[in-house]
């Protein structure tokens, strides 16, 4: 308490608190508390969890970085540990769009770790936040971090793995992931080095191929709107003023034949929390119909 009392931007987050992320309610072992530093509403944007190798390379870096920003531009927050390597990466593309992007650390939030990342850690408090179900003063310990890796994939609707050797430490949030319930997303590489060996793993044993934002999306489709459904505070559903037709904006980007779901996004310039909320409202008044591989408009103007 003395903690929280500290700074406006201290919270505690509590599992029968507003702000306690639901999908994380969900997990066999959630945490009782997490201490935050920065904006708690970000806790109830979907996600999707990026992770991989401390020692990336250079596409791999790039890679995550594009990667996070085009999440966050469709209404997906990313969430990782901001370690070294692909972790830094994605909160880094987060930050280049919205700037909301979620830290979990495997220390307590007062800790920067690694020291290196000292600026990451102040701007990802300024639109997202900082998590850790340790107390603030914990220091760097070498069982905490796969511990905090349940927190990473329980946070998310799917966790993403972006380079990764057989050995490589962020596999065990792909595999909490799938214990979780969760999905699971690997990028394929080259087949020369192993440093894309754990991906390729991954994939043998059912992770989606991703080569593309729209592999994540197709695949998330129905669980957001799950997850949408699930928040009680969300904002109502609202038709758009001064046209008789629901959602025009949005009804225009759906064809008469399949329209997938990333082109409805890209068309409508909607951001995809938005788009799946207001397909599903048209679904029920009858203007679309959910069908393999996207959506199709059944009524005209």
């Amino acid at each position: 308490m003395a903690w929280q009392q500290q700074a406006s931007h201290h919270y505690l987050i509590c599992r029968d608190t507003q702000f306690y992320p639901p999908l994380l309610q969900q997990i066999p072992d959630p945490p009782p508390v997490l201490f935050l530093k920065g904006c708690p509403d970000v806790l109830l944007r979907p996600a999707v969890a990026m992770v991989g190798s401390r020692a990336a390379s250079h596409g791999g870096l790039s890679l995550a970085f594009q990667l996070a920003a085009e999440l966050d531009s469709v209404g997906l927050m990313v969430v990782s540990g901001m370690a070294a390597g692909i972790d830094g990466a994605a909160h880094k593309g987060a930050l280049s769009r919205s700037g909301q992007t979620v830290a979990v650390l495997g220390t307590g939030v007062e800790q920067i770790y690694p020291k290196g990342h000292r600026q990451l850690y102040e701007d990802i408090q300024q639109h997202g936040a900082v998590i850790s179900e340790f107390w603030p003063s914990v220091t760097a310990f070498a069982g905490n971090f796969p511990k905090r890796n349940r927190i990473i994939s329980g946070l998310a609707l799917g966790t993403l793995v972006v380079e990764a050797r057989r050995r490589s430490g962020s596999l065990i949030s792909a595999r909490t992931a799938m214990e979780q319930g969760r999905e699971v997303f690997a990028v394929p590489g080259a087949v020369l080095g192993g440093d894309h060996q754990g991906c390729h793993d991954l994939i043998k044993n059912g992770a989606k191929l991703v080569e593309s934002l729209a592999d994540i999306v197709e695949e998330l489709s129905p669980l957001l709107q799950s997850h949408l459904q699930a928040l009680p505070s969300y904002v109502p559903l609202q038709t758009e003023h001064n046209s008789q037709l629901p959602f025009k904006t949005l009804l225009a980007s759906v064809g008469y034949e399949t329209t997938p779901l990333d082109v409805v996004v890209e068309q409508s310039g909607i951001t995809l929390d938005l788009v799946l909320e207001q397909l599903l409202e048209l679904e029920l008044q009858g203007w679309v119909a959910a069908v393999p591989g996207g959506y199709v408009r059944l009524k005209r103007n």
